[in-house]
């Protein structure tokens, strides 16, 4: 093979990889991690975080008359020198938060 068949074959190749790699990141749900990410960065805008936690497999749950595909999770905040723990779900397809209230 020539040169310039090796270049010509090596450049479609990364072009297709490339172009491959956008569509699943298009269609690839959020993670767990990255739906505690987010969650962590919704409380942090509230205080300081002082733990969390999350389920990693989703569960369907009901909102608003909604079903969705989300991940169950928590947060650990000190407020006024207390403790306080929050629940929260994480949408898959989105990754945003779609219920947070405080665990009781």
């Amino acid at each position: 093979m020539s040169k310039k068949k090796v270049i010509l074959a090596a450049g479609l190749g990364v072009a297709a990889g490339y172009l491959a790699k956008k569509q699943l990141d298009q269609y690839q749900k959020t993670t767990p991690e990255n739906a505690l990410k987010q969650a962590k960065e919704t409380f942090k805008k509230q205080g300081p975080i002082s733990g969390s936690w999350i389920y990693m497999k989703p569960e369907t749950v009901e909102r608003n008359g909604l079903e969705y595909e989300a991940y169950r999770g928590g947060i650990t905040r000190t407020i006024d020198g207390e403790n306080k723990q929050f629940e929260f779900y994480v949408d898959v397809e989105t990754g945003a938060v779609i219920d947070a209230a405080e665990a009781k």
